[in-house]
């Protein structure tokens, strides 16, 4: 009479055992899924990151495929393909990002930014007025300081560079963006502080030597600046200003840096070798 009751209870044991089964495999599955979505976000950092900009916008693409509407990985395809120099591109799906139901105002200034970058300033205008005031963001200010400077509205401009500049710790792009506006205006002093500036935070960066090369040039100082320069640099940037005293009429100081230029460079300076002939024929004649 004891049998039935074993049977019974092997048969709950095993009914027992298959639930514990089910539980664990779930609990694998779970485990696996939130290590497939670590690596898949570790992989998608290192897209957006060091890998080659149009391998980046082929893994998104097909990612996004694979798992469409998914907001992360369309913002990565956007990103993706600004950084492989397609900005057409990059703001349709900026775009699509922006008309997404967990959408940010971040969101929408990179859209206005990948606008810029396609020279569509009245639609980045367009967007950039449709972000709250309460969303204060380097990107967005900056942005905005662009947007006032294709306008000519140099005060609001100025405002918006302070602005951008210090709500950030890497300065030096935006300050050298507004010496440009400065030195376009015809403020060259004003430039030249600005394009200081921006050197004490990037000392590497050859665009803003050779901005503020141009700034002093426009003042007629027509002595380097002292600051960090490779031997190279230093030709170019002498062969930089020696074109802007040429420019300016000052032709025999142009003609003095030329040959500057070409006594400093370590190989042979074409462009100014050429230039210096080109000075010398038309002297001549």
């Amino acid at each position: 009479m004891r049998h039935p009751v074993l049977v019974v209870l092997c048969l709950g044991g095993t009914v027992a055992l298959s639930a514990c089964q089910k539980n664990t495999d779930a609990e694998v599955q779970r485990a696996l899924k939130d290590v497939n979505v670590i690596d898949e976000s570790n992989l998608s950092e290192v897209m957006l990151t060091v890998a080659d900009p149009n391998e980046a916008v082929s893994y998104f693409t097909r990612t996004l495929q694979q798992n469409p509407g998914r907001i992360d990985l369309m913002r990565g395809l956007a990103r993706s393909l600004a950084r492989a120099q397609k900005p057409t591109e990059s703001a349709q799906v900026w775009r699509q990002v922006v008309g997404h139901a967990e959408t940010t105002p971040e969101d929408r200034v990179m859209l206005a930014d990948a606008l810029i970058r396609s020279n569509q300033w009245p639609e980045a205008k367009a967007e950039l007025n449709q972000i709250p005031p309460t969303h204060e963001s380097y990107d967005r200010y900056r942005l905005e300081a662009m947007v006032a400077d294709s306008d000519k509205n140099w005060k609001k401009a100025d405002s918006f560079y302070e602005i951008a500049a210090g709500l950030t710790t890497t300065p030096a792009g935006v300050l050298n963006n507004w010496g440009f506006s400065k030195l376009t205006r015809g403020d060259a002093p004003g430039a030249e502080k600005l394009f200081m500036e921006s050197l004490t935070y990037d000392p590497s960066t050859f665009t803003t030597k050779n901005n503020l090369v141009l700034a002093r040039a426009a003042q007629r100082k027509y002595d380097l600046p002292v600051v960090r320069m490779t031997q190279t640099e230093r030709a170019e940037l002498l062969y930089s200003m020696a074109l802007a005293a040429i420019k300016q009429g000052d032709v025999s100081v142009g003609k003095s840096l030329l040959n500057q230029a070409i006594e400093t460079h370590p190989q042979h300076f074409e462009a100014a070798v050429r230039s210096l002939e080109a000075l010398d024929a038309n002297v001549k004649t």
